[in-house]
């Protein structure tokens, strides 16, 4: 098995953040609470949502611990609101958690409706991550780093499985990968030259490729990654960035990492792609879409 297990958890709470008061869930300020771990990645996409828009006076933030400290695998702290929400409610208490204070329960537990209505519903003073015009686009990336990128590296990954399968599996990674690669030739981000959801997406992408799926890839594989200068450049000056680098917990991402793993680790995780840590308070200026960044490779 790969770096976790393959099952995917159906979130068990799907409520939206409308901006009708009738709605019932409706943007307020101090009516919800997040509650997250930025070592799980999709609470590190709602974190650096939260940051981009300037939410932290309206909606506060609870931080939770890297590794789940819960028996069946959920969170102490979340089992309450879970309760609250859902008698005996069957399974663990997971993050992300939106809560809404005035009711006590759990509005949604999904974190791609989660950052969607941040982006949508909450007016804050950062800049606009979902403009109207680029939902189908930011759809496809969701797409394109769910199944191209992160399901495949899953695959490219499994220890005895079909040598075949796994170079399959790598190959439609690095597919994906040139995808990106070709979006940022001309452009500054994902979806042009503003930054959108969609970097935000991305970037928790290769976080978890570089900090996570490449520990159990072998090392041409990693190689071969690594081969895609753009794409890790813009990695690095994302990282650079107040919203996103100081929300990366290495250490975080490394013990959830162990505690859930069942794979076996290959010869990748001697061949790290990006040192995060050096980026994380390097404050980098925007390039202009014709700039050509240097080559990645090694520790980047």
């Amino acid at each position: 098995m790969s770096a976790t297990s393959p099952t995917v958890a159906v979130p068990p709470f799907r409520g939206r953040i409308g901006d009708d008061p009738r709605s019932g869930y409706y943007a307020a300020p101090h009516r919800y609470r997040l509650h997250l771990s930025p070592a799980c990645p999709h609470c590190l996409q709602i974190a650096v949502t939260h940051s981009l828009l300037g939410l932290g006076e309206v909606l506060p933030v609870t931080p939770l611990p890297a590794v789940p400290d819960a028996p069946d695998g959920g969170h102490r702290a979340l089992r309450p609101l879970y309760e609250a929400s859902a008698h005996l409610h069957p399974g663990p208490a997971l993050a992300p958690v939106l809560h809404d204070n005035w009711t006590g329960t759990v509005v949604s537990t999904h974190a791609p409706d989660i950052v969607r209505d941040l982006a949508r519903r909450f007016g804050g003073p950062g800049p606009c991550l979902l403009p109207r015009d680029t939902d189908e686009a930011f759809a496809a990336v969701e797409r394109l780093c769910e199944q191209g990128v992160e399901a495949t590296a899953q695959r490219a990954g499994l220890y005895g499985g079909d040598r075949a399968e796994r170079d399959l599996a790598l190959a439609t990674l690095l597919r994906a990968l040139d995808v990106l690669e070709l979006r940022l030739a001309s452009r500054n981000h994902v979806l042009g030259d503003e930054l959108t959801l969609a970097d935000v997406r991305v970037w928790v992408t290769l976080v978890q490729l570089d900090t996570v799926h490449r520990h159990h890839l072998d090392a041409s594989a990693v190689h071969r990654i690594t081969e895609h200068p753009r794409l890790w450049a813009y990695a690095r000056r994302l990282t650079a960035h107040p919203a996103f680098g100081p929300h990366l917990d290495l250490d975080g991402i490394a013990r959830r990492h162990h505690a859930r793993c069942r794979g076996t680790e290959a010869a990748g995780a001697a061949v790290p792609i990006i040192d995060w840590q050096a980026y994380v308070h390097r404050r980098t200026p925007e390039p202009t879409p014709e700039a050509t960044p240097e080559p990645t490779r090694g520790t980047g």
